[in-house]
Protein backbone atom coordinates (compact mmCIF):
# COMPACT_ATOMS: atom_id res chain seq x y z
CA UNK A 1 0.00 0.00 0.00
CA UNK A 2 0.91 3.44 -0.94
CA UNK A 3 0.27 5.69 2.07
CA UNK A 4 -0.52 9.27 1.16
CA UNK A 5 -2.82 10.46 3.83
CA UNK A 6 -0.84 11.74 6.09
CA UNK A 7 -3.40 14.86 6.87
CA UNK A 8 -5.51 12.16 8.51
CA UNK A 9 -3.00 10.27 10.75
CA UNK A 10 0.50 9.01 10.52
CA UNK A 11 2.21 5.86 11.11
CA UNK A 12 3.94 5.58 14.60
CA UNK A 13 7.59 6.19 14.09
CA UNK A 14 9.11 2.91 15.08
CA UNK A 15 11.33 4.80 17.59
CA UNK A 16 7.71 6.61 19.46
CA UNK A 17 7.27 2.66 20.14
CA UNK A 18 10.10 2.01 21.80
CA UNK A 19 9.64 4.96 24.08
CA UNK A 20 6.40 4.01 24.85
CA UNK A 21 7.54 0.26 25.78
CA UNK A 22 8.58 0.85 29.08
CA UNK A 23 5.46 2.98 29.95
CA UNK A 24 2.99 -0.33 28.92
CA UNK A 25 5.53 -2.70 31.07
CA UNK A 26 7.66 -1.93 33.78
CA UNK A 27 7.10 1.66 34.50
CA UNK A 28 3.05 1.50 35.04
CA UNK A 29 3.47 3.91 38.45
CA UNK A 30 0.76 6.21 38.89
CA UNK A 31 2.89 9.79 38.52
CA UNK A 32 0.70 11.29 41.07
CA UNK A 33 2.49 8.53 43.44
CA UNK A 34 5.45 9.61 45.80
CA UNK A 35 7.10 6.39 45.71
CA UNK A 36 9.73 5.28 43.46
CA UNK A 37 7.09 4.14 40.61
CA UNK A 38 5.25 6.92 40.92
CA UNK A 39 8.73 9.09 40.55
CA UNK A 40 9.95 7.56 37.58
CA UNK A 41 6.74 7.74 35.67
CA UNK A 42 6.74 10.92 37.09
CA UNK A 43 9.80 11.84 35.60
CA UNK A 44 8.65 10.55 32.16
CA UNK A 45 5.88 12.93 32.24
CA UNK A 46 8.38 15.89 32.81
CA UNK A 47 10.31 14.71 30.27
CA UNK A 48 7.87 14.00 27.65
CA UNK A 49 5.87 17.88 28.48
CA UNK A 50 8.99 19.44 28.04
CA UNK A 51 9.65 17.42 24.58
CA UNK A 52 6.55 18.74 23.09
CA UNK A 53 7.00 22.23 24.89
CA UNK A 54 10.52 22.24 23.01
CA UNK A 55 8.93 21.44 19.19
CA UNK A 56 6.23 24.68 19.47
CA UNK A 57 8.59 26.70 21.35
CA UNK A 58 6.60 26.85 24.70
CA UNK A 59 7.45 26.62 28.79
CA UNK A 60 6.84 23.41 29.81
CA UNK A 61 4.38 24.51 32.54
CA UNK A 62 1.96 26.28 29.51
CA UNK A 63 1.39 22.55 28.09
CA UNK A 64 -1.61 20.90 29.10
CA UNK A 65 -1.44 16.80 27.64
CA UNK A 66 -4.65 16.16 26.41
CA UNK A 67 -7.06 13.37 24.30
CA UNK A 68 -6.11 15.07 21.14
CA UNK A 69 -6.40 18.06 19.27
CA UNK A 70 -10.14 17.69 19.37
CA UNK A 71 -10.16 18.03 23.23
CA UNK A 72 -7.97 20.64 23.22
CA UNK A 73 -9.76 22.75 20.65
CA UNK A 74 -12.39 21.90 23.14
CA UNK A 75 -11.10 22.98 25.90
CA UNK A 76 -9.04 25.73 24.87
CA UNK A 77 -12.92 27.60 23.54
CA UNK A 78 -15.44 26.09 26.16
CA UNK A 79 -12.61 26.76 28.69
CA UNK A 80 -12.40 30.33 28.09
CA UNK A 81 -16.11 31.27 27.10
CA UNK A 82 -17.98 29.15 29.46
CA UNK A 83 -17.16 31.08 32.64
CA UNK A 84 -17.93 34.43 31.19
CA UNK A 85 -21.27 35.85 31.18
CA UNK A 86 -21.59 36.00 27.03
CA UNK A 87 -19.32 37.37 24.30
CA UNK A 88 -18.49 36.97 20.64
CA UNK A 89 -16.37 34.85 19.08
CA UNK A 90 -14.84 35.17 15.33
CA UNK A 91 -13.89 31.91 13.38
CA UNK A 92 -12.18 31.53 10.22
CA UNK A 93 -14.55 30.13 8.03
CA UNK A 94 -12.45 27.05 6.93
CA UNK A 95 -11.87 25.62 10.89
CA UNK A 96 -12.15 21.93 12.06
CA UNK A 97 -15.04 20.78 13.00
CA UNK A 98 -14.04 20.31 16.72
CA UNK A 99 -13.88 24.24 16.45
CA UNK A 100 -16.99 25.01 14.41
CA UNK A 101 -19.04 23.02 15.92
CA UNK A 102 -17.84 24.16 19.49
CA UNK A 103 -18.66 27.72 18.41
CA UNK A 104 -22.04 26.68 17.58
CA UNK A 105 -22.51 25.21 20.73
CA UNK A 106 -21.69 28.37 22.96
CA UNK A 107 -24.66 30.00 21.97
CA UNK A 108 -26.07 27.93 24.79
CA UNK A 109 -24.32 29.90 26.99
CA UNK A 110 -25.17 33.38 25.34
CA UNK A 111 -22.43 33.49 22.74
CA UNK A 112 -22.50 34.63 19.42
CA UNK A 113 -20.33 33.15 16.50
CA UNK A 114 -19.31 35.22 13.20
CA UNK A 115 -17.31 33.89 10.43
CA UNK A 116 -14.47 35.26 9.18
CA UNK A 117 -13.96 34.87 5.32
CA UNK A 118 -11.25 33.54 3.96
CA UNK A 119 -10.01 34.73 0.06
CA UNK A 120 -9.67 32.53 -3.02
CA UNK A 121 -6.73 30.86 -2.65
CA UNK A 122 -7.91 30.28 1.25
CA UNK A 123 -5.92 32.91 2.93
CA UNK A 124 -8.24 34.89 6.02
CA UNK A 125 -9.14 38.33 4.79
CA UNK A 126 -7.76 40.25 6.76
CA UNK A 127 -10.00 43.54 6.42
CA UNK A 128 -12.68 40.97 7.76
CA UNK A 129 -11.39 40.18 10.62
CA UNK A 130 -10.14 43.71 11.62
CA UNK A 131 -13.71 45.01 11.56
CA UNK A 132 -15.18 41.63 13.37
CA UNK A 133 -12.43 42.51 15.67
CA UNK A 134 -14.50 45.50 17.97
CA UNK A 135 -17.04 43.46 18.95
CA UNK A 136 -15.01 40.03 19.16
CA UNK A 137 -13.62 38.57 22.69
CA UNK A 138 -12.69 35.71 21.40
CA UNK A 139 -10.79 34.40 17.78
CA UNK A 140 -9.68 31.31 16.65
CA UNK A 141 -7.81 30.92 13.36
CA UNK A 142 -5.81 27.57 12.46
CA UNK A 143 -2.07 27.72 11.15
CA UNK A 144 -2.59 25.45 8.73
CA UNK A 145 -5.51 24.11 6.84
CA UNK A 146 -6.11 19.85 7.46
CA UNK A 147 -7.36 20.08 3.60
CA UNK A 148 -5.27 22.67 1.14
CA UNK A 149 -2.52 22.91 3.54
CA UNK A 150 -2.80 26.67 2.96
CA UNK A 151 -0.85 28.41 5.89
CA UNK A 152 -2.83 31.74 7.68
CA UNK A 153 -0.44 34.76 8.57
CA UNK A 154 -0.92 34.41 12.60
CA UNK A 155 1.26 37.01 13.10
CA UNK A 156 -0.80 39.28 11.58
CA UNK A 157 -4.01 37.99 13.22
CA UNK A 158 -2.27 38.55 16.77
CA UNK A 159 -1.40 41.96 15.71
CA UNK A 160 -5.45 42.57 15.25
CA UNK A 161 -6.03 40.69 18.14
CA UNK A 162 -3.72 42.64 20.97
CA UNK A 163 -4.70 45.75 19.66
CA UNK A 164 -8.14 45.21 20.21
CA UNK A 165 -8.30 43.03 23.69
CA UNK A 166 -9.09 40.16 22.10
CA UNK A 167 -7.49 36.35 22.59
CA UNK A 168 -6.61 34.45 20.16
CA UNK A 169 -6.75 30.56 19.69
CA UNK A 170 -5.08 28.74 16.79
CA UNK A 171 -5.61 24.70 16.21
CA UNK A 172 -2.04 24.18 15.04
CA UNK A 173 -2.72 20.15 14.91
CA UNK A 174 -1.86 20.53 10.90
CA UNK A 175 1.19 22.77 11.51
CA UNK A 176 3.19 21.09 14.43
CA UNK A 177 6.03 18.97 12.74
CA UNK A 178 5.52 20.19 9.73
CA UNK A 179 6.93 23.94 10.13
CA UNK A 180 9.02 25.47 12.60
CA UNK A 181 6.21 26.52 15.30
CA UNK A 182 7.18 29.43 18.40
CA UNK A 183 4.16 29.96 20.75
CA UNK A 184 6.17 32.75 22.61
CA UNK A 185 6.69 35.19 20.00
CA UNK A 186 3.11 33.78 17.46
CA UNK A 187 1.33 36.04 19.96
CA UNK A 188 -0.87 33.73 20.36
CA UNK A 189 -2.64 33.49 23.77
CA UNK A 190 -3.77 29.69 23.19
CA UNK A 191 -2.52 26.66 20.61
CA UNK A 192 -3.82 23.02 19.68
CA UNK A 193 -1.39 20.25 18.66
CA UNK A 194 -2.34 16.45 18.39
CA UNK A 195 0.42 13.99 18.34
CA UNK A 196 -0.66 11.63 15.70
CA UNK A 197 -0.40 14.04 13.47
CA UNK A 198 3.56 13.62 13.46
CA UNK A 199 4.01 10.29 13.61
CA UNK A 200 2.93 9.85 17.31
CA UNK A 201 0.25 7.68 19.07
CA UNK A 202 -3.55 8.62 18.71
CA UNK A 203 -5.24 9.56 21.72
CA UNK A 204 -2.76 12.24 23.01
CA UNK A 205 -2.62 15.42 22.23
CA UNK A 206 -1.96 19.11 24.15
CA UNK A 207 -3.72 22.52 24.67
CA UNK A 208 -0.61 25.21 25.15
CA UNK A 209 -1.84 28.17 26.88
CA UNK A 210 -0.23 31.87 28.10
CA UNK A 211 0.15 31.92 31.27
CA UNK A 212 -1.91 34.92 31.81
CA UNK A 213 -5.20 33.18 30.12
CA UNK A 214 -7.65 31.54 33.18
CA UNK A 215 -9.25 28.68 32.03
CA UNK A 216 -12.10 26.63 33.23
CA UNK A 217 -11.07 23.11 33.32
CA UNK A 218 -13.68 20.55 30.96
CA UNK A 219 -12.13 17.61 33.66
CA UNK A 220 -12.61 18.36 37.41
CA UNK A 221 -11.03 15.73 39.36
CA UNK A 222 -7.53 14.82 41.06
CA UNK A 223 -5.72 17.81 40.06
CA UNK A 224 -3.79 16.78 37.25
CA UNK A 225 -1.99 19.01 34.85
CA UNK A 226 -1.88 21.63 37.39
CA UNK A 227 -5.60 21.39 38.08
CA UNK A 228 -6.46 22.62 34.21
CA UNK A 229 -7.32 18.62 33.25
CA UNK A 230 -8.44 16.01 36.08
CA UNK A 231 -7.77 12.00 35.58
CA UNK A 232 -4.80 10.01 35.50
CA UNK A 233 -2.59 10.89 32.67
CA UNK A 234 -1.94 8.80 29.91
CA UNK A 235 1.68 7.69 30.44
CA UNK A 236 2.09 5.58 26.95
CA UNK A 237 0.59 7.85 24.99
CA UNK A 238 2.44 10.70 26.32
CA UNK A 239 5.94 9.00 26.98
CA UNK A 240 4.77 8.49 22.64
CA UNK A 241 4.35 12.50 22.02
CA UNK A 242 6.74 13.48 23.51
CA UNK A 243 9.74 11.25 21.16
CA UNK A 244 7.37 12.09 18.38
CA UNK A 245 8.04 15.38 19.20
CA UNK A 246 11.59 15.47 19.55
CA UNK A 247 12.07 13.60 16.72
CA UNK A 248 9.90 16.21 14.52
CA UNK A 249 12.07 19.02 15.84
CA UNK A 250 15.35 17.57 14.95
CA UNK A 251 14.06 16.62 11.92
CA UNK A 252 12.00 19.28 10.88
CA UNK A 253 14.01 20.56 8.62
CA UNK A 254 15.02 17.28 6.23
CA UNK A 255 11.57 16.97 6.43
CA UNK A 256 10.46 19.51 5.23
CA UNK A 257 13.17 19.53 2.33
CA UNK A 258 12.02 16.23 0.92
CA UNK A 259 8.15 16.51 1.01
CA UNK A 260 9.00 19.93 -0.36
CA UNK A 261 10.65 18.27 -3.21
CA UNK A 262 8.09 15.55 -3.66
CA UNK A 263 5.31 18.36 -4.19
CA UNK A 264 6.95 19.46 -6.62
CA UNK A 265 7.38 16.62 -8.09
CA UNK A 266 3.60 15.35 -8.09
CA UNK A 267 2.72 18.98 -8.99
CA UNK A 268 4.84 18.89 -12.29
CA UNK A 269 3.67 15.40 -13.23
CA UNK A 270 -0.24 16.28 -12.16
CA UNK A 271 -0.08 19.13 -14.57
CA UNK A 272 1.30 16.68 -17.42
CA UNK A 273 -1.15 13.30 -16.77
CA UNK A 274 -4.37 15.58 -15.86
CA UNK A 275 -4.30 18.64 -17.58
CA UNK A 276 -7.99 19.41 -16.64
CA UNK A 277 -6.86 18.73 -12.69
CA UNK A 278 -7.86 21.78 -10.68
CA UNK A 279 -5.18 22.52 -7.94
CA UNK A 280 -6.87 24.56 -4.77
CA UNK A 281 -4.55 27.22 -2.86
CA UNK A 282 -1.73 26.85 -5.55
CA UNK A 283 -0.39 30.53 -5.15
CA UNK A 284 -1.04 30.69 -0.90
CA UNK A 285 1.93 29.83 1.39
CA UNK A 286 1.37 25.86 1.82
CA UNK A 287 2.35 23.09 3.88
CA UNK A 288 5.31 21.38 2.18
CA UNK A 289 3.34 17.87 1.92
CA UNK A 290 -0.25 19.10 1.21
CA UNK A 291 -1.66 18.57 -2.32
CA UNK A 292 -5.73 19.17 -2.83
CA UNK A 293 -6.76 19.09 -6.26
CA UNK A 294 -10.15 18.55 -8.09
CA UNK A 295 -10.77 16.12 -11.32
CA UNK A 296 -13.62 17.82 -12.86
CA UNK A 297 -16.42 15.01 -13.92
CA UNK A 298 -15.29 12.36 -11.40
CA UNK A 299 -16.44 12.39 -7.97
CA UNK A 300 -14.25 11.91 -5.03
CA UNK A 301 -15.18 8.83 -4.08
CA UNK A 302 -15.14 6.79 -6.89
CA UNK A 303 -11.84 8.02 -7.48
CA UNK A 304 -10.68 7.15 -3.92
CA UNK A 305 -12.11 3.60 -4.28
CA UNK A 306 -10.61 2.99 -7.88
CA UNK A 307 -6.96 4.24 -6.69
CA UNK A 308 -7.91 1.76 -3.40
CA UNK A 309 -8.33 -1.07 -5.18
CA UNK A 310 -4.66 -0.49 -7.22
CA UNK A 311 -3.25 0.09 -3.34
CA UNK A 312 -2.80 3.98 -3.35
CA UNK A 313 -4.69 5.31 -0.06
CA UNK A 314 -5.46 8.86 -1.01
CA UNK A 315 -8.84 10.80 0.74
CA UNK A 316 -11.19 13.74 -0.02
CA UNK A 317 -10.53 16.45 2.73
CA UNK A 318 -11.08 16.02 6.23
CA UNK A 319 -10.75 12.57 8.11
CA UNK A 320 -13.43 14.10 10.33
CA UNK A 321 -15.75 15.18 7.23
CA UNK A 322 -15.13 12.10 4.45
CA UNK A 323 -18.83 10.41 5.67
CA UNK A 324 -20.25 13.43 4.85
CA UNK A 325 -22.46 13.82 1.36
CA UNK A 326 -21.87 17.66 1.30
CA UNK A 327 -18.86 19.01 -0.20
CA UNK A 328 -16.25 20.43 1.47
CA UNK A 329 -17.28 23.63 3.63
CA UNK A 330 -13.45 24.89 3.13
CA UNK A 331 -14.25 24.86 -0.96
CA UNK A 332 -17.14 26.63 -0.54
CA UNK A 333 -15.70 29.22 1.75
CA UNK A 334 -12.82 29.39 -1.33
CA UNK A 335 -15.94 30.32 -3.62
CA UNK A 336 -15.48 27.01 -5.38
CA UNK A 337 -18.61 25.76 -7.42
CA UNK A 338 -19.99 22.83 -5.35
CA UNK A 339 -19.54 20.60 -8.51
CA UNK A 340 -15.67 20.74 -8.34
CA UNK A 341 -15.86 20.69 -4.75
CA UNK A 342 -17.55 16.68 -5.29
CA UNK A 343 -14.87 15.64 -7.42
CA UNK A 344 -11.69 16.69 -4.95
CA UNK A 345 -8.42 14.79 -3.88
CA UNK A 346 -6.18 15.47 -1.21
CA UNK A 347 -2.77 13.89 -1.25
CA UNK A 348 -1.31 14.33 2.21
CA UNK A 349 2.99 13.08 1.94
CA UNK A 350 4.73 11.48 4.41
CA UNK A 351 8.33 11.65 5.91
CA UNK A 352 8.90 8.20 4.73
CA UNK A 353 7.15 8.65 0.84
CA UNK A 354 9.94 8.52 -1.89
CA UNK A 355 9.29 9.63 -5.37
CA UNK A 356 8.46 6.09 -6.30
CA UNK A 357 5.40 6.96 -4.31
CA UNK A 358 4.77 10.16 -6.38
CA UNK A 359 5.79 8.17 -9.76
CA UNK A 360 2.72 5.30 -9.10
CA UNK A 361 0.67 7.46 -8.03
CA UNK A 362 0.70 9.82 -10.95
CA UNK A 363 0.89 6.74 -13.13
CA UNK A 364 -2.26 4.82 -11.97
CA UNK A 365 -4.26 7.72 -11.30
CA UNK A 366 -3.90 9.18 -15.23
CA UNK A 367 -4.79 5.34 -15.84
CA UNK A 368 -8.23 5.36 -14.10
CA UNK A 369 -8.96 8.89 -14.81
CA UNK A 370 -8.62 8.25 -18.07
CA UNK A 371 -10.69 4.87 -17.80
CA UNK A 372 -13.61 6.32 -16.15
CA UNK A 373 -13.96 9.25 -17.85
CA UNK A 374 -14.12 6.56 -21.07
CA UNK A 375 -17.25 4.92 -19.19
CA UNK A 376 -18.93 8.56 -18.54
CA UNK A 377 -18.37 8.77 -22.25
CA UNK A 378 -20.09 5.21 -22.97
CA UNK A 379 -22.63 6.16 -20.86
CA UNK A 380 -23.77 9.15 -22.44
CA UNK A 381 -23.56 7.50 -26.00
Amino acid sequence: MVYLDHNATTPVDERVLEAMLPCLKGTFGNPSSIYSLGREARAILDRSREQVAALVGAHPTQVIFTSGGTEANNAALKGFAIPRTGGTIAISAIEHASVVEVASALAGYGWKKRAIPVLDQGTLDLAALKSFAAEADLFSVMWANNETGVLQDIASVAEIARENKVVLHTDAVQAAGKIALDFASSGAHLMSISAHKLYGPKGVGALIVDKAIELEPLLHGGGQERGRRGGTENLAAIAGFGMAAELALSELDERARHMMLLRQQLEQQLALAVPDAVLFGQQAERLPNTVFFAVPGIESETLITALDQQGIAVSSGSACGSSHDEPSHVLKAMGVKAETARCVIRVGLGKDNSEQDIGNLVAVLRSQVEALKGLAAMSWA
